[in-house]
């Protein structure tokens, strides 16, 4: 038990490794980054390479695969869960649509979306819509979270004509570009709104952690 414990727990820090290093790594930056012989990396890159997780690339280095993905898409609806409750308030104190958007590629895509019940008007926002990172409240939260910025982002009329965006990066939250935000028929109070806002980025950090 002990040495497959300590098997699983190699394997799980190769893929981290790989994960954290733009471009990949060599069987012997591997080895060396694991205090392991190559032989033994040869064994765990071949077990994660059969489940999708990790591929090599025409010059042998190892590579995130495409099974991570699958695991990420199938977390994500954990994520919008606990985001729920924190997007509920928000929708309800701004008077407008919000949401959670996270960072697939270059574009941010909504994970989550709640509108207000009160209001008369809102904007409908589908969970699934996407668009660049650099368009739109959200995508720009989510660069600016990047620089580990969390003050508000405004915008207004970059998606859709007439709508005004506020947004949040979600920080501190390992793995996870994201960004909590509202959409509105008419301007924001930049100051009110961003607070409340900033609040409820702060909230699903605490509760995915």
């Amino acid at each position: 038990m002990e040495e497959t414990a300590q098997t699983l727990d190699r394997g799980l820090r190769l893929l981290q490794f790989i994960a954290d290093t733009p471009g990949g790594l060599t069987i012997t930056e591997a080895a060396a980054r694991l205090g392991v012989g190559r032989a033994v990396v040869y064994r765990l890159a071949a077990t994660l390479m059969a489940h999708g997780l990790i591929r090599r690339d025409g010059g042998g280095r190892l590579l995130l695969g495409a099974g991570v993905l699958h695991l990420a898409r199938r977390a994500q609806p954990l994520v919008a869960d606990a985001a729920l409750p924190a997007l509920r308030h928000l929708a309800e104190q701004a008077g407008a649509t919000a949401h959670l958007s996270v960072a697939e590629g270059g574009e941010a895509v909504a994970l989550a979306v709640v509108e207000p019940s009160w209001t008369r008007f809102h904007v409908a926002y589908r969970t699934g819509s996407r668009h660049p990172l650099d368009r739109g409240a959200a995508g720009r939260a989510i660069l600016a979270g990047r620089t580990g910025a969390a003050e508000p982002v405004t915008t207004s009329g970059e998606l859709e004509p007439g709508a005004y965006g506020v947004a949040v990066a979600v920080l501190g939250v390992e793995g996870l570009e994201a960004s909590v935000g509202v959409i509105a028929l008419a301007p924001l109070d930049a100051d009110t709104v961003g607070l409340l806002v900033r609040e409820a980025a702060v909230t699903i950090a605490a509760a995915l952690r």
